[in-house]
């Protein structure tokens, strides 16, 4: 469960791993992500889409209001912003109220940028929203955007609360630290859960088998394996049946560190999702598990 969630491209969902409200988190913004990657331009982002909309008023804005607009934090805002401004859709010009600083507003050029995406977005929302009958999108996006609020203090800017495809990956940017400061007293990160508790599920594995339970690619894993292999949690053992081969296995310490990365992934749960009640932080990971699965 990293931060690099562009690489969750499998729509199977163990009912193990469907349990956890930072994988599924996870997963879901992965799979949104691909669909972003794959409808948007090659030469667009979502965020920077973001920023035009916003920018749209002609009101100039500094990085950190608009960072606070599209819901992303300030350094990844920065980013967008740079490369916006090479790209000449957006310019910076003097803040009146303080000559040191800067504004950015939006160029002509950034306008129609902003007109030639927006089909391409549109496509992307559609998609996101496939799964979903109208009303419940309306109910994915509503319940997305109050997890926000609690969070971090901010909602999206109006030009992106109806659209669940950038929701989710914000979601998953801003909750995601939460779950690794959370995990961090065990020596281990969130995308290390989904591998432990997929092996204790289904027992001794290929790499090969643990990739596809969890969505990523075989290059992918191993990385993942090799860490928990570093952490004595997991051992890479020769195959009885096929010696060629090598499975997973869990080592004797790995039980307990899995049942306590759970305790303590749960309370970073109860505090991010406080402002939900029970029944609709339940359907939230329904939806979220249904853009997984397209199910």
């Amino acid at each position: 469960m990293g931060l690099d969630c562009h690489v969750a491209a499998g729509r199977e969902l163990l009912p193990e791993l469907a349990a956890l409200p930072g994988h599924v988190l996870w997963r879901a913004a992965g799979r949104t992500q691909l669909i972003l990657d794959a409808t948007l331009p090659s030469d667009a982002g979502i965020q920077a889409y973001a920023v035009l909309r916003v920018l749209g008023d002609g009101v100039p804005r500094s990085q950190q209001a608009l960072a606070l607009a599209v819901s992303t934090s300030r350094t990844t805002l920065g980013k967008v912003a740079a490369g916006l401004v090479s790209r000449g859709l957006v310019e910076r010009v003097r803040n009146p109220d303080d000559r040191r600083s800067y504004l950015l507003t939006r160029t002509d050029a950034g306008a129609e940028a902003a007109e030639e995406w927006a089909p391409s977005v549109e496509a992307a929302d559609a998609a996101v929203r496939a799964p979903f009958s109208a009303d419940e999108a309306d109910d994915l996006t509503a319940l997305l955007a109050r997890l926000l609020v609690a969070d971090d203090g901010t909602a999206a800017a109006p030009e992106l609360r109806t659209f669940p495809g950038f929701l989710i990956v914000r979601a998953h940017t801003a909750v995601g630290p939460r779950f690794s400061a959370g995990l961090a007293p065990l020596g281990i990160e969130p995308r290390h859960i989904g591998s432990l508790v997929a092996v204790r599920a289904r027992g001794p594995m290929p790499q090969t088998e643990l990739a596809g339970y969890l969505g990523l690619s075989p290059a992918s894993v191993v990385g993942i394996v090799d860490e928990l292999e570093q952490r004595g949690l997991v051992e890479r053992r020769r195959s009885t049946t096929d010696r060629r081969a090598h499975e997973l296995h869990l080592t004797g310490e790995a039980p307990a560190v899995i049942d306590r990365a759970r305790t303590l992934a749960d309370a970073v749960v109860e505090v991010v999702c406080a402002d939900l009640a029970a029944d609709e932080l339940e359907r939230l990971l329904g939806y979220l598990r249904r853009v997984v699965t397209d199910a």
